[in-house]
């Protein structure tokens, strides 16, 4: 790894890993503090561990990240947490459908696998 920070470029997707995890530190301080019917308050509490998790993982493996296939993971991995927790927070806070959800999981776990496959192949 390239330390050096000017021939390093910047990345949106660790930029957005950063944001997540922010907004998911928000989100589980709501559902503490703001959400007061309990399947509500798990629906959040879930949407923001899920959000900070993979937030985390962004921010820490979007710098290294140079092949395609890492680079298609990880956006399987943001695109899965958008719509997995904005499925759940929607839902829970605007009584808005959840059908999203199972699909946001199902990009995370393809997002997961497709890293492997690219850490076995470098």
């Amino acid at each position: 790894m390239n330390y050096d920070r000017r021939q390093r470029k910047p990345s949106f997707l660790a930029l957005t890993g950063g944001l997540l995890a922010a907004v998911a530190v928000g989100l589980s301080a709501y559902a503490s503090h703001g959400v007061a019917i309990a399947q509500s308050q798990s629906h959040v509490q879930m949407a923001a561990l899920f959000a900070f998790g993979h937030g985390l993982a962004l921010a820490a493996l979007a710098p290294g990240t140079t092949r395609r296939l890492g680079t298609a993971a990880l956006c399987l991995l943001l695109l899965g947490t958008l719509l997995f927790a904005g499925s759940l927070v929607g839902g829970a806070l605007f009584g808005l459908p959840t059908r999203l959800a199972p699909t946001g999981g199902t990009m995370l776990m393809l997002g997961w696998v497709l890293w492997a496959v690219d850490a076995i192949r470098r």
